[in-house]
């Protein structure tokens, strides 16, 4: 007989797995509490990994259109729910389970397609979307860099050439002030002119 906590437990595992982008199906015979926390605090905030039933786990994967578990339920299992990055999380879980050999990585589900072992620990073995981000960031951020630095170098050669024309420009008004005669200058032979008496 189905009790209301049953169905709580399978609407909660359906919901786990219909906001995920990733799941990862575990067993973890021989796990302590510790460890088991200890791979959490691995996995981040962005994965649930929920120690579950493997009967209520199999209603809940078919409710949710998952495929990838059928047949695989079975022992203690734990699921790593994972609504961030695959990538990191699938490689949190490999490296955890390289140290930990009681952490058994069955299968997977990412993105709507089956994974087995081996598809995990290929997922495990790409680049994270932070690094991919990084890497993006770095390429968009080296053309910018660079061409900062040569409208700089502009600037500063601007400056430099303008700077002398500048100056020059200061000293020629003197310069054709020094080399006009003075007003006075020629207007005095004008006057001296028609001062002079004209012979007949």
């Amino acid at each position: 007989m189905t009790t209301p906590s049953k169905v709580s437990a399978v609407a909660e595992i359906t919901t786990d797995f219909q906001e995920s982008n990733a799941a990862v199906l575990t067993e973890y015979r021989g796990l302590t509490v510790a460890q088991l926390k200890e791979l959490r605090v691995a996995l981040g905030q962005d994965t649930k990994f929920s120690v579950v039933k493997n009967t209520l786990s199999a209603i809940a994967a078919k409710e949710a259109g998952v495929e990838a578990f059928n047949e695989q339920l079975s022992g203690p299992t734990a699921i790593a729910f994972i609504k961030g990055d695959a990538v990191a999380a699938a490689k949190s879980l490999t490296d955890f389970a390289k140290a930990n050999k009681q952490l058994v990585i069955k299968t997977g589900h990412f993105e709507g397609k089956a994974l087995d072992a081996e598809g995990v620990a290929a997922l495990a073995a790409l680049e994270s979307r932070e690094l991919q981000l990084a890497r993006v960031a770095g390429v968009l951020k080296a053309p910018a860099s660079a061409a900062a630095r040569i409208i700089d170098a502009l600037r500063l050669k601007l400056e430099e050439e303008g700077g002398a024309p500048a100056a020059a420009a200061e000293e020629a008004p003197a310069a054709e002030a020094a080399e006009e005669p003075a007003a006075e200058e020629v207007a005095a032979p004008a006057e001296a002119a028609e001062a002079a008496p004209v012979e007949n």
